[in-house]
């Protein structure tokens, strides 16, 4: 498959590439001028220490800190390659700003080959997408209202869904099996459907509410309604005790969601998303029912084809443009949102819609950015693949790239923000950080896996200087790095030059920089993953 070998070219590529790993034992201070030195060097004295912390040992680390003209503050292992998790959006939205633009939007469009006769519309209906992963059940609502005040009643034919804009592809390289069923691991289809306003594209939401006895079963409802999901209720109402419902996807090619565990009676209703098997057949199934809903009759059963070149438009939809879509797709670290904006640049540049030539697209912007993408390796968007390969040098170099872009202040302002309590203002930091000297103080990207945690962006210091960092670590075992970002990060609002002139901490003699606990959601991916932030 060409993605398959892209990354084999890739492999080999980093393979080749003679790169000098600075600083890998004890990290390195630089900086401009006698004031600047002397507080580098306390600044890597702190940050050494807290990298050294013993739940840590046995696992790799890779940091870098610089000012925003770029000058180098301090580095550990800056140039050593790691799994990025969830930093990799950091590229992706930025190539895609750049490429595509903040007033880009997707669009869904309907079509006809020929014009309606009256209330009849002889021949197929198409449903064309455009790759818009924030398309919701009231939009394609919407689309057959406008078919509907067409005056077009019956359609003699077939209702044909395209989601031709991109491959067939629908699961990324190196995408680990058992997260298939969650939603943050959806399939990605040039047509879909986004259950809420979070834009969970290729999901569905389902909803438990307990029997009204005790033994009975509870009551589930599918959001949005739709055929091509199939539900099993093992579940059981109890009388008292704990909601431990859960809802499960059978492995592989199936849209059976297995809902089983116990509710007692008043609980309040559950929420569990699932991903569903083809997304394409999931949207078709969405819009012919908003079609029956708006008096309009498809004779014909579902096929799925490119729409004619010369098709009539009777419908269109178009998403919110790119600068609003940021917020949801940065703020809750949207995976799918990722890597429907890579088939989407490669759909840009060369009219396919695939993470081969996305990724090739989004490179070749990278490198306008100041990232060197030959000692890197990017297989996906998201960096839900752990075939990821990048390092804390390049990350903080498309940092120091995008301040100088048109739209810096729309993604800046898209990333969550430390200990600020809005979903969509804080997203994956709203509940780090609170209380500190670093809250409200940081703009970041989070990243989480198994054993990965990764946090890079922008922290404002004590002489409110805007100061990049970038921190990656791997193959962490029964240990919480997350605690070692937020450490650096009120390290780091509290650095300043002028007022660090001759070494002195701003925190007292002796304070651990410590950070409050329990605020980090489950271990191992994003808390929104989880909806837990």
């Amino acid at each position: 498959m060409p993605q398959q070998n892209r990354v084999r070219r890739r492999l080999m590529t980093v393979a080749a590439a003679l790169v000098l790993v600075a600083g890998a034992g004890a990290g390195i201070a630089l900086g401009s001028g006698p004031g600047a030195k002397s507080a580098a060097a306390t600044l890597a004295t702190d940050l050494d220490a807290i990298l050294a912390a013993p739940g840590a040992a046995g696992s790799q680390s890779a940091v870098v800190v610089r000012d925003s003209a770029g000058n180098m503050l301090y580095s550990h292992n800056p140039d050593a390659r790691m799994t990025p998790a969830s930093n990799a959006k950091l590229f992706t939205s930025t190539a895609a700003l750049d490429l595509l633009g903040p007033d880009f939007r997707f669009s869904t469009d309907v079509l006809a080959a020929q014009k309606p006769a009256g209330a009849v519309l002889h021949g197929d209906l198409y449903l064309r997408g455009g790759g818009d992963p924030t398309t919701l059940a009231a939009d394609y609502d919407s689309l057959a209202a406008q078919v509907a005040a067409a005056g077009v009643r019956v359609v003699t034919g077939r209702l044909v869904a395209d989601d031709s804009y991109f491959d067939d592809v629908r699961l990324g390289t190196g995408w680990a099996w058992d997260d298939e069923p969650y939603y943050y691991n959806a399939q990605i289809s040039g047509l879909t459907v986004a259950p809420n306003t979070d834009y969970d594209s290729g999901t569905v939401i389902v909803q438990t509410l307990p029997g009204a006895h005790a033994g009975d079963k509870p009551k589930l409802t599918l959001v949005p309604n739709t055929g091509v999901v199939h539900l099993v209720n093992d579940a059981t109402t109890t009388a008292s005790g704990s909601n431990t419902i859960s809802v499960d996807r059978t492995h592989g090619d199936s849209n059976v969601i297995v809902v089983s565990g116990n509710m007692p009676l008043g609980a309040s209703v559950d929420q569990e998303w699932a991903t569903v098997w083809d997304p394409t057949s999931y949207a078709a199934d969405v819009f012919r029912r908003a079609l029956t809903a708006h008096g309009v009759r498809v004779i014909g059963s579902t096929h799925y084809a490119k729409t004619p070149g010369d098709g009539e438009i009777l419908a269109t939809h178009q998403s919110m443009d790119l600068a609003h879509m940021y917020i949801p797709f940065l703020k809750l670290s949207n995976n799918m949102h990722a890597e429907a904006l890579v088939k989407t640049m490669g759909e840009n540049a060369t009219q396919q819609g695939t993470w081969d030539a996305g990724l090739t697209a989004e490179e070749g912007d990278l490198t306008k950015l100041g990232v060197n993408t030959d000692v890197m390796q990017l297989v996906d968007g998201s960096g839900l693949s752990r075939m990821e390969l990048v390092t804390a040098q390049q990350i903080s170099n498309v940092l120091i790239g995008a301040q100088s872009r048109p739209w810096f202040s729309t993604w800046y302002d898209a990333l969550p923000i430390s200990a600020q309590s809005a979903r969509f203002v804080g997203g994956t930091l709203r509940n780090r950080l609170v209380g500190t000297p670093a809250a409200g103080k940081v703009h970041a990207k989070t990243g989480s896996l198994t054993g990965v945690t990764s946090l890079s962006g922008y922290v404002i210091d004590a002489d409110g200087q805007r100061l990049i960092f970038s921190i990656m670590q791997n193959n962490l075992v029964g240990f919480n790095g997350q605690t070692i970002e937020d450490k650096i990060a009120i390290r780091l609002a509290e650095y300043g030059v002028d007022n660090n002139v001759h070494g002195v901490p701003k925190l007292p003699a002796g304070s651990d920089r410590s950070v409050p606990a329990g605020r980090y959601g489950p271990a191992g991916i994003e808390c929104s993953w989880a909806k837990a932030c």
